[in-house]
């Protein structure tokens, strides 16, 4: 009788731009201040990418990292999937910018657009083809360049958003699984509430939608906010559920980096201390669906995490979607 093929994840790497914007800085550029920012959001400062900097640039330098955690060759990916809504082009694809940066000729490759949610997603998807025997081992990125899309302008939002990239590879295996549940949510009845007016279909470029700023991203913040707690718990609970863990079995949670006030609301109603919910938006911003990768990443770095730890990662996106997941370190 065969096995069941499990997920192990094999290791994870991160990548940040070395341009750091602090709140001080932006106090120059918009009406703002350092207080306000800090106050109402939890963010000092976040990560710039440079003009010609792109999305599959951080997102290979993040893969380089787990490749070398791992200690596989690249020719050992016969998969890659990024997470991204902000790619190099509309088409083709950044995975097919990552995969021919990795030299990986041949090696099918696709993006995934779930917003802040899109690790999660991926998380799910790569689970997904290695449990049914398709492919071995994939390589799962989430990688963003908000600092393109943002109105430098509008300080409701450009004080949020940060760049970087964080990277999973994940291999089958009749020994370890360390992806113990996902689950996924979305409704797109909320789909204005936070998304970008131009560029697709419905609004092609054109001179005004360039001068009404249409290509850059929109948000109404109380109402993102009113459906992310809910949302985000709910994910939680549902994964926990999926697993066969209760809260108290989670060594770290670790939240979508948002804003630290949907992040203490989200512990708050789960009753959950905040000593075990994993915090670095106060140097990141909000970068999307690359949060929870490189929160993880780096909790595993300075050992806030061990081997053999639980820990559950939850998001809440534009669309809206939302995920949870229960890995095991």
């Amino acid at each position: 009788m065969n096995k069941k093929i499990g997920v192990k994840i094999l290791g994870t790497g991160s990548y940040f731009p070395k341009k750091v914007l602090t709140n001080t800085d932006l106090e120059k550029m918009v009406d703002t201040s350092d207080e306000w920012i800090r106050t109402r959001t939890g963010i000092k400062e976040r990560r710039i990418s440079e003009k010609n900097e792109t999305t599959s640039d951080l997102a290979y330098l993040a893969s380089l990292e787990a490749l070398k955690s791992s200690n596989i060759s690249p020719e050992q990916i016969d998969l890659i999937l990024v997470a991204t809504i902000t790619p190099d082009m509309f088409f083709p694809s950044t995975a097919c910018f990552l995969q021919k940066k990795l030299g990986l000729n041949f090696v099918p490759v696709f993006d995934l657009s779930a917003a802040c949610s899109g690790f999660i997603y991926g998380i799910a998807t790569a689970r997904a083809f290695i449990e049914s025997g398709l492919y071995k081992t994939v390589l799962l990125v989430g990688a963003e360049s908000l600092s393109k899309i943002t109105d430098w302008t509008d300080r409701n939002t450009c004080v949020l958003f940060g760049d970087g990239a964080g990277a999973m590879l994940l291999s089958a295996s009749e020994e370890n699984d360390n992806i113990l549940s996902t689950y996924l949510g979305a409704d797109g009845a909320y789909s204005e509430l936070l998304f970008i007016p131009g560029g697709g279909s419905a609004n092609p470029a054109t001179v005004e939608t360039v001068n009404q700023k249409l290509h850059t991203m929109k948000m109404q913040g109380k109402d993102v906010f009113k459906a992310a707690v809910p949302k985000m718990a709910l994910a939680a609970r549902k994964a926990l559920e999926l697993s066969g863990k209760k809260l108290e079995n989670i060594n770290l949670f670790i939240p979508h980096q948002a804003n630290m006030r949907i992040i203490e609301a989200v512990a708050k109603k789960l009753d959950i201390s905040m000593d075990r919910v994993f915090v670095n938006i106060h140097k990141t911003g909000n970068i999307s669906s690359a949060t929870t990768i490189t929160a993880l990443d780096e909790a595993i770095k300075t050992g806030r995490v061990k081997s053999g730890d639980l820990v559950e990662m939850v998001a809440f996106g534009g669309g809206f979607t939302w995920g949870a997941s229960v890995v095991r370190i």
